[in-house]
């Protein structure tokens, strides 16, 4: 199903998932499932299903997404779509295997062969938030929760989303950075004037806004204002990361690491999971496909920061607006885009829940774990760490190098097999 949920006329895909996939194959497990509408006007509904076996039993909050990004058909290798399901090698390939569809089936169908060795029991109360929309921003989720805590009541939140620290380290994390997006804005002109009459004596908004970005972060990607990064890095997390090394994936599919980039004097697990980073994630300014000689009216660039708990993004555009001020640049625009905005959050290590599920990890494959004090991207988990006040377990069954977000989407099939594994084990254990 193409459940896009940036596009508008994909809603009907989006519903289709819910009741035409997710509720027959919850209903023969003996969940009741119902779906709701979004409480944010015109987004992706949710569904919730709830297993109820006794009510001295812990209850379990699933969570998972059915949304999807766009297909980019036209740039999958091979012959390959992004809407049907291929297999090669060790690699499931398809829109969703990594992001989300693939890693919440897996703890669906580890519940599944659960209830059938036990004859129809768990041990365990299960509930399942599903929503539609987190590719767009998870519109709604907070609002849905705030006003669901009854119907979403639970001992422990556990969901699978985003990629293990690499392909063959089992990986358990606690939170995630938050996002905080906005814009920068060059508005001089309602149109372009010819280099040649102009150029010298008026304003370029390209130059304008390129200078206003080095106010903010260095050519070696270092944060320049201090109000944009934490003040330090805590203890505790800092002895998690002192362990856990950034490396290419065994599929030879990832990025050059270059270890000059970011914050001087920290460990690269250290930039990516323990302090800030921003990013410039789009420019315009002309037409770089058919540049002509002319200085453009104006000049736009799409940026994000990715930020931690002891950091406070209230204060992010103010500390801009200042350092611009204070370098006499007065011709920028700023403004916050709330729609992808998602909180840091990261739980305490010592939680019992964590303890618990790492134990039950490392029995089950027989091997150590990584704990991350949080993820390097974002997701909406304070909608459940902190206004349904649960302890949060995130499982990854994807790794960095999955595509996801771009052509040739993947999951390997040796993380399926052992995602399957960790969850049945984690499940089965939280039952005993």
């Amino acid at each position: 199903m193409r459940t896009l949920s940036q596009a508008e006329e994909n809603q009907t895909d989006l519903y289709a998932y819910i009741h035409e996939f997710m509720m027959p194959l919850l209903t023969d497990m003996d969940f009741v499932c119902k779906s709701y509408e979004n409480p944010v006007s015109g987004k992706p509904p949710f569904m919730v299903g709830h297993r109820f076996e006794d009510e001295k039993l812990p209850t379990i909050l699933l969570y998972g997404h059915g949304d999807v990004i766009y297909g980019m058909d036209e740039r999958w290798g091979d012959g390959r779509s992004p809407w049907h399901i291929s297999s090669e090698d060790n690699k499931i390939y398809g829109r969703g295997t990594a992001d989300n569809k693939g890693q919440h089936l897996i703890n669906i169908l580890s519940l599944k062969s659960i209830i059938e060795l036990k004859k129809g029991n768990i041990g365990l109360n299960i509930k399942i938030l599903l929503e539609m929309g987190e590719e767009n921003g998870s519109p709604g989720i907070i609002d849905f929760c705030s006003e669901n805590k009854k119907l979403l009541a639970a001992d422990v939140f556990i969901a699978s989303d985003g990629p293990r620290i690499a392909d063959n380290i089992p990986t358990l994390y606690l939170g995630s950075r938050g996002v905080f997006n906005f814009c920068m804005e060059v508005k001089l002109r309602d149109k372009d004037f010819h280099s040649g009459n102009w150029g010298g004596i008026i304003k370029d908004p390209g130059i304008i806004l390129s200078n206003a970005i080095s106010c903010i972060v260095d050519h070696n990607g270092r944060i320049k204002i201090q109000e944009l990064k934490p003040k330090e890095i805590p203890e505790d997390v800092k002895n998690s990361l002192s362990s856990i090394e950034i490396r290419p994936s065994i599929s030879n599919s990832s990025p050059d690491i270059f270890e000059q980039w970011g914050e001087p004097g920290l460990s690269l697990s250290e930039k990516l999971y323990g302090w800030n980073s921003f990013s410039v994630l789009a420019l315009d300014s002309g037409n770089p496909v058919t540049p002509t000689h002319a200085i453009s009216g104006s000049a736009k660039a799409y940026c994000h920061i990715r930020y931690v708990t002891e950091s406070d993004p209230l204060k992010f555009l103010t500390a801009i607006r200042n350092t611009l001020k204070k370098e006499g640049i007065n011709d920028i625009t700023l403004y916050e885009d709330k729609s992808h905005f998602m909180q840091a959050t990261r739980l305490n290590q010592n939680n019992s829940w964590v303890i618990r599920a790492k134990k039950s990890m490392e029995d089950s494959l027989g091997k150590k774990i990584t704990i991350l004090p949080n993820l390097g991207g974002s997701i909406p988990n304070a909608a459940f760490s902190d206004v349904l006040s649960l302890p949060t377990l995130w499982i990854p069954h994807s790794y960095p190098s999955c595509a996801q977000h771009a052509p040739d989407e993947h999951l390997l099939t040796t993380i399926i097999q052992e995602g399957l594994q960790i969850m049945t084990g984690l499940f089965w254990d939280l039952a005993e």
